[in-house]
């Protein structure tokens, strides 16, 4: 599991440390927008504070509203580019607004109380600095300050303002989670800003939004819509496992990121199943909510938080400490299944034989298949009622029969296993192809590990060959597709660089090939993708790809094919009807 997977890194930061265990072991955690601009609006520093504090601000309130939420973690967004550049602890570098009161230390000595980590988002951005018509940045105090001229609306002369905070918040809070960088400035880069705060803060995280710099270590993707379902939120993600990744997203369905005044509604469906979905590809979500001026959310946020403690709390065992099923860590057949249903699927990270099937969108029938995996089902339960539930496994599927009562929101099936069956192991093959880019070569396939990739150095058609080594039967082909590419298409230019069209082929000398026994077209969608094939003895077999999704718009992506593993089955595990009665179904 996690730690085998540190053999490899991107290039100037580690792909995997000690600092990153909080996130790793994280669902999600709560986006905090809250400063001068909150509404009501104010341009007084001092006033604001004021208020903040006659209001009756706690940082309890804040942590006790997460757990309601069920995160483990808070990222606070007052440091902002767009809410007056507020610090909200007492700076002692002047450039914009600072209080006396330290809110910040009181959040993090109140989020670790209860177990939770404090994270501070940081801009880079000084472009709105006379945003509503006011002088949020104070240059002539920060250059009185450095003894030089310093104009802090330049992104030279900010970057150098926010450098130097970063310093002073790690001087002054030990217990600092890490930071959540809006982008980068060029400040920072040349002063090497990044590897002094690894090294002054060895518990920090940094991440960063809406770009995968790999010195960070983690990516968080910013309100990404557009896919089908819309709760699906993955579908949008581009960085490949183990990579942490996050997901930013707001709460209120409509309105600013804070405050305005207004008082939107929370979309259930939508918020839970992007929660859920993001759990099954193991995506971190930050979820972000509207704190007025005392801290406390308008009345729509406030009532999700109470349902969602309620809620989540009976099946919060299938999205916390699992990671998502049908990536890298095994697991059931996520997306799309039978008859319209739409859900993922989570294994627990302790025990790698106990699944869970999130059905979202539930089908239109009393029936749900998905595709098995290999797995040996030994017990199906539904987790929020206990009932057992009928199934039968055969061709590669598990199917649910006598389904009735669907959640609006999330269905769970705890699914019990033991083991897989019937994979011929993939360390008997012999890999080649017909293209490889150097340092990816075939091998990499088929070597039982998610950090190495076959890549076919764009070359389309293109021939993944396994040579068995003897004749075995094979029934199916099962490829896990690097998943460094969104599934459907966002734009010209960020398009879905996975298999389209394919073909077949099997050969007991591995020269003579003759005719595919199988072709057809792959859907563009992230987790484990399936080839059933003609039931078959062969020695040899080879995968053809003859098309891939991306466009040419997408110069990156087309034609690239790049796969994490794949394997061949030799047999599908069947099971008859467990005979359990249909009362019992949920």
């Amino acid at each position: 599991m996690l730690g085998a997977l540190s053999l490899q890194a991107p290039a100037r930061a580690d792909l995997q440390n000690p600092r990153q265990d909080f996130l790793r072991a994280a669902t999600s955690g709560l986006f905090l927008h809250w400063g001068e601009r909150t509404a009501p609006a104010h341009t007084s520093c001092s006033a604001w504070e004021s208020d903040v504090t006659a209001g009756g601000w706690t940082p309890e309130y804040w942590v006790d509203e997460a757990r309601k939420l069920h995160a483990q973690y808070l990222v606070l967004a007052t440091f902002h580019s767009r809410l007056g550049y507020a610090r909200p602890w007492p700076s002692k570098i002047p450039g914009s607004c600072s209080t006396g009161r330290d809110f910040l230390g009181e959040l993090i000595a109140a989020a670790k109380a209860k177990g939770l980590k404090t994270i501070l988002y940081m801009t880079d951005d000084p472009q709105w600095h006379a945003d509503g018509g006011h002088e949020w940045l104070d240059s002539a105090g920060y250059s009185t300050y450095k003894k030089r001229t310093v104009d802090l609306t330049t992104r030279e002369g900010f970057g150098e303002f926010s450098y130097d905070n970063f310093f002073e918040v790690m001087n002054r809070y030990p217990d600092l989670g890490g930071f959540w960088i809006d982008n980068d400035n060029d400040y920072w880069l040349s002063h090497h800003l990044y590897e002094q705060i690894y090294q002054q803060c060895p518990a920090c995280t940094l991440s960063n939004n809406n770009e995968d710099t790999p010195i960070m270590d983690m990516i968080s993707n910013e309100q990404k819509t557009g896919m089908t379902p819309s709760y699906d939120y993955p579908q949008a993600i581009y960085t490949a496992q183990p990579r942490l990744t996050e997901s930013d997203f707001k709460l209120p369905a409509t309105g600013a990121w804070w405050y305005d005044g207004s008082d939107p509604a929370v979309d259930k469906k939508l918020t839970l199943g992007r929660l859920i979905t993001n759990a099954g590809s193991s995506v971190k979500a930050l979820m972000a909510e509207t704190a007025q001026v005392n801290g406390v959310f308008p009345a729509n946020q406030a009532a999700f938080n109470d349902f969602a403690n309620d809620y989540l709390a009976p099946v919060w065992v299938s999205l916390h400490g699992v990671e998502g099923g049908g990536y890298l860590y095994g697991g059931l057949k996520p997306g799309l299944w039978n008859d319209g249903a739409h859900g993922v699927t989570t294994v627990s990270k302790t025990d790698p034989g106990l699944h869970y099937i999130h059905v979202i969108t539930p089908p239109r029938t009393s029936t749900l298949q998905v595709r098995d995996n290999g797995y040996q089902v030994t017990a199906v339960t539904n987790l929020r009622t206990g009932a057992a539930i009928s199934y039968h496994q055969g061709g590669g599927t598990l199917t649910l029969t006598g389904l009735s009562g669907w959640d609006p929101y999330d269905t769970v099936f705890k699914v019990t296993t033991r083991g897989r069956a019937g994979i011929i192991n993939p360390a008997t093959y012999t890999m080649s192809a017909s293209a490889s880019t150097d340092g990816h070569g075939a091998a990499a396939a088929a070597d039982g590990d998610h950090l190495t990739y076959w890549d076919n150095a764009k070359t389309l058609p293109v021939r993944l060959d396994f040579a068995l080594g003897t004749t075995r039967a094979v029934r199916y082909l099962g490829v896990n597709q690097r998943e460094d590419s969104v599934s459907y298409a966002r734009s010209d230019t960020e398009q879905s660089a996975r298999i389209k069209d394919y073909k077949v082929y099997v050969s007991g000398d591995g020269k003579h090939w003759g005719s595919a026994i199988e072709s057809g077209t792959l859907p563009s969608a992230r987790g484990v993708a399936f080839i059933d094939l003609p039931a078959t003895s062969t020695s040899h077999v080879r995968l053809e790809v003859t098309s891939t999704y991306a466009a040419s718009t997408d110069t990156t992506r087309y034609k690239r094919l790049r796969i994490d593993e794949a394997w061949l089955g030799s047999a599908y595990v069947t099971k008859g009807l467990t005979g359990v009665p249909a009362s019992t179904t949920p």
